[in-house]
């Protein structure tokens, strides 16, 4: 037994006395160990996302005086399933909000609210405060300033009303048809 390296002689003897030896792959903590910061890191950035959101949404909701009376931002421990309800409801009481509040603008003759409707859930998710990443387009039907203009609009598209959208997109419609929207509007 002399002649065996240090490492050996080490084994053999835990051997003979009924030790165990462990091995690096048996001493490695499990991997879901280590992903737990991982996890929690995720966890907090999906928060943060709906957090930003469900304030985007509350804002507007306090514009339109459709603000819950407590919102899920005044508790300290909101998780991410009571936020995603949050934001569902704060959207269902914009929706309700922005209809009531809506004066009637009418749309061009020809043209159905739910073919605009349908367009604008494809340019915008319906959201007529909308703006695209490179800043050029705007509102429920993602018109651009010369566009808009042209259809009698002023200022801001996204500024605009939801009703007043609807009835300058049904303008560009009657005389463009769904030329003016060559994804969403097929």
């Amino acid at each position: 037994m002399s002649r065996m390296p240090g490492r050996l002689r080490f084994a053999a003897a835990c051997c003979a006395v009924g030790v165990g030896i462990t091995t690096a792959a048996q001493a490695a903590p499990r991997l879901d160990v280590l992903d737990r910061p991982a996890q929690r890191f995720q966890r907090s950035l999906e928060v943060n996302r709906l957090v930003d959101r469900y304030g985007d949404l509350l804002s507007e909701a306090r514009k339109l005086k459709a603000a819950p009376e407590h919102d899920l931002l005044d508790r300290r421990a909101t998780g991410p399933a009571a936020l995603r309800e949050g934001i569902e409801a704060l959207g269902d009481r914009i929706t309700e909000a922005r209809r009531e509040q809506r004066p009637d603008f009418g749309l061009a003759p020809g043209v159905s609210q739910a073919t605009l409707d349908a367009i604008a859930a494809c340019e915008s998710g319906g959201d007529p405060t909308a703006v695209d990443a490179s800043g050029t387009y705007y509102g429920k039907y993602q018109f651009d300033t010369g566009t808009w203009a042209a259809v009698g609009g002023s200022g801001s598209p996204a500024a605009a009303s939801e009703a007043e959208q609807d009835y300058r997109a049904s303008l560009l419609y009657s005389q463009a048809g769904s030329s003016p929207w060559p994804v969403c509007g097929q």
